[in-house]
């Protein structure tokens, strides 16, 4: 935890320090869910629970063209593992395939560049990114392992400033990243995850 609060701190100054005459930066919190579907691979069927998440953001718009944003995320993405093997005969229904479940809290930390064009008190943005994906089981649980990934960020919304510094912000964000190994009882399935995350939220210009 004290690693994430360190770059998070990193990511907040990096953005506060860039602001310059002009631009438009802001601060966010919102609030979103995740949604992915099953992978498969090295004989094991693998997928995260859905779950609602936290966002908090650092944004700074320069022109149309040219902006960027350090974001942190959080949510659970406890672990589902099911073996493929042909342990079990097939109509066998007395067999059990040897199966795993691993709570886990999954901390995203990306950078990401935003294209954005400004409509009277409307915004709206498209983004592309990347950055980490922390995977780290929680409570007490023997043969667990913490995992760390790459992830690739895209996605769009619209920011709505309803108040001269404060607006709604409605936006997709799509993550692809390698499924984490995080138990030894069975192999990750190793394959591309996507998770779907539809989130709202709300910002404050600085």
């Amino acid at each position: 935890m004290k690693r994430i609060f360190a770059l998070m701190v990193a990511l907040s100054a990096a953005g506060f320090g860039c602001v310059h005459a002009g631009a438009q930066a802001d601060i966010a919190a919102s609030v979103y869910g995740t949604f992915s579907g099953m992978t498969t691979g090295n004989n094991v069927v693998q997928s995260p629970s859905n779950a609602a998440g936290v966002l908090l953001e650092v944004r700074e718009i320069r022109n149309p063209l040219v902006g960027f944003e350090g974001t942190y995320a959080y949510n659970r993405a406890d672990q589902n593992y099911l073996s493929q093997s042909d342990a079990c005969p097939v109509l066998d229904t007395t067999c059990s395939a040897p199966s795993a479940f691993v709570p886990n809290n999954a901390h995203e930390i990306t950078g990401d560049w935003i294209v954005s064009v400004k409509l009277a008190n409307l915004r709206p943005f498209a983004l592309a990114g990347g950055g980490l994906l922390l995977n780290q089981p929680s409570g007490v649980q023997t043969g667990t392992m913490s995992a760390t990934k790459g992830v690739f960020v895209y996605g769009g919304g619209l920011d709505w400033g309803f108040l001269p510094h404060i607006g709604l912000r409605f936006q997709y964000r799509g993550n692809v990243y390698s499924a984490p190994a995080l138990t030894t009882v069975l192999l990750s399935s190793d394959a591309f995850v996507h998770t779907a995350e539809p989130v709202v939220g709300i910002y404050f210009k600085l």
